[in-house]
């Protein structure tokens, strides 16, 4: 199971464990590029929570 699996299962029960579990995900590819694709990687975060039912507009706020 994958983490984009582990935090669709979760998304509906624990919001808040889900979006760490995201930005640890953003974290660690950030740190792999080295931070080359760093905007990139941010938009697929969104893309991804949004899809997920748990996304966050900008400053990190959660979407209605």
């Amino acid at each position: 199971m994958g983490i984009l699996d582990k935090m669709k299962s979760m998304a509906g029960k624990d919001k808040d464990r889900s979006r760490k579990m995201s930005d640890a995900a953003e974290r660690q590819v950030n740190q792999r590029t080295g931070g080359k694709y760093e905007k990139q990687v941010d938009a697929a975060q969104q893309q991804a929570e949004g899809k997920l039912g748990f996304g966050r507009g900008q400053g990190g706020r959660e979407q209605q």
